[in-house]
């Protein structure tokens, strides 16, 4: 049975979020083209198919992030500050 295209509105309230997140969605290629129509600047989505696609997208594994070794001096530092007159060239 087909159903019917839906407009962007219609498809971000399905998944109770905004229209800006399914566009970002569909240039990130989550939303494959086959799940909607482009016609000019007009987009009509299978919420079925959108559904199956990403339901079926393999999931991200979270990068870990790797420990950073810092070394501390075993001595203080010591800073100089030096403040420049800005009447005096340089």
């Amino acid at each position: 049975m087909n159903q019917p295209f839906v407009p962007i509105e219609d498809l971000a309230k399905h998944f109770t979020v905004s229209v800006s997140t399914i566009r970002a969605w569909v240039r990130q290629g989550y939303i494959p083209k086959d799940t909607y129509l482009k016609i000019g600047n007009t987009y009509r989505f299978n919420v079925s198919k959108v559904v199956d696609a990403l339901s079926n997208a393999p999931k991200d594994e979270p990068e870990v992030p790797k420990p950073v070794e810092v070394s501390m001096p075993n001595a203080p530092v010591q800073l100089e500050l030096v403040f420049n007159n800005p009447d005096e060239d340089i």
